[in-house]
């Protein structure tokens, strides 16, 4: 009679091992889509603004603040963005707004790393405090010492030129203080190197530091000429000719004693937001590199 052996029993994995691993990833989709959720409100919230210009810039005057809001036009008025043109010397101001831009964020952009180069990379005494008190500066508001830097503009006689307005952000603690973070993250190894190999530092600065930091570069670049191409303020107490205004000021023209005329604003808006959305697209890449590898992350 054959001998009957008995099989050996089934392997079966753990009875809770499954559900559990099943709630994991239910709870993991939960939160994917919690977070979605948020990022699309966030959007939401910062394109309606801006939706609400564009549909504004294609509307009549009397139209743009009809109750509720109308935010598809009734009739598109395409010819305000041809008629703004002839109102305003807009082209004029537009230049304006590219030169300051342009000027500005080259001399923010060398300034702010050569800087940063020396609060990272040199040692000397008193660095750190140096740094410290210089970056202080940030949270100094604007308007507490907006008074004396114009007396000095005026008593320079700079008052009413571009001067006034490129020698005053010529230089940013901010800027050096993200340059020093994107900095921070090179070894100092290569910098040691380079010294050993007679390299001066300003060598060092040129050939090494630069090459590398392009991220960083193009963050502070973007971030600069973004803030120069929106600011109202600093051209508004310096400049008074008009062929001297930006294209912030330019559009103050609109602005009559009775009335404004909205949608004339709202076109010429949406002309200067352009040249700031074809920037940031092409540059978004470096931008974000920029900042996620300087220690401005969240």
């Amino acid at each position: 009679m054959t001998a009957l052996h008995d099989a050996p029993p089934a392997t079966t994995g753990s009875p809770g091992r499954a559900p559990a691993g099943a709630a994991r990833r239910g709870r993991g989709l939960v939160r994917k889509v919690l977070a979605y959720a948020v990022l699309v409100v966030v959007a939401a919230l910062v394109l309606v603004p801006f939706a609400w210009m564009v549909s504004a810039s294609l509307k009549q005057n009397n139209q743009v603040f009809t109750i509720p809001i109308e935010w598809i036009p009734r009739e598109f008025r395409w010819s305000n963005f041809a008629e703004i043109w002839d109102r305003i010397p807009m082209l004029t101001y537009l230049g304006n707004s590219a030169f300051l831009a342009v000027t500005i964020t080259l001399l923010q952009v060398l300034t702010g790393s050569f800087a940063a180069y020396g609060f990272s990379k040199v040692r000397f005494p008193g660095r750190d405090a140096l740094f410290l008190a210089y970056i202080a500066t940030i949270a100094v508001p604007w308007q507490a010492y907006m008074v004396p830097q114009y007396i000095m503009m005026q008593q320079a006689e700079l008052t009413n030129t571009y001067w006034s307005i490129i020698l005053l952000q010529a230089f940013g603690a901010f800027g050096v203080f993200l340059m020093r973070q994107y900095y921070m993250s090179i070894p100092d190894e290569l910098c040691e190197a380079a010294r050993i190999d007679g390299l001066s530092e300003y060598g060092i600065y040129r050939r090494i530091m630069l090459p590398l930091s392009k991220p960083a570069l193009a963050s502070l670049a973007l971030l600069t000429f973004v803030n120069t191409w929106n600011d109202y303020m600093g051209p508004f107490i310096y400049l008074t000719s008009n062929e001297l205004w930006t294209v912030q000021l330019g559009l103050r023209s609109f602005v009559g004693q009775y009335d404004a005329e909205y949608a004339m604003m709202m076109t010429g808006a949406v002309v200067s937001v352009l040249p700031i959305l074809v920037i940031f697209l092409f540059g978004q890449r470096y931008f974000i590199r920029g900042i996620a590898t300087s220690g401005l992350k969240g």
